[in-house]
């Protein structure tokens, strides 16, 4: 379990440091890197691919969170102040 934490916390932290530059707080981060692992668990095993190590939780995780974090920000609107706002497809 603490294992688990460690690793959606640094998954999350590098996801936010891929995508946005920045990260996300502590929180935000270890929620981001455990959905990311659940998330790129899914897409790693559509691919027939897991991760049986640390290195490879750590990739999975990242590459989820990334991908979770790279789709919400083509739905919501960054410039808004409240950040639940959907883009405005023009």
């Amino acid at each position: 379990m603490l294992g688990s934490i460690v690793i959606g916390l640094i998954a999350g932290w590098l996801a936010g440091k891929i995508v946005s530059g920045e990260g996300y707080g502590v929180v935000g981060d270890i929620l981001l890197g455990l959905v990311g692992g659940v998330i790129g668990g899914w897409l790693f095993g559509a691919f027939g691919m897991h991760a049986h190590h640390a290195i490879g939780a750590l990739i999975v995780s990242t590459t989820g969170a990334t991908a979770l974090v790279w789709g919400a920000h083509l739905l919501i609107d960054d410039d808004q102040p409240d950040l639940m706002r959907l883009h405005h497809w023009n």
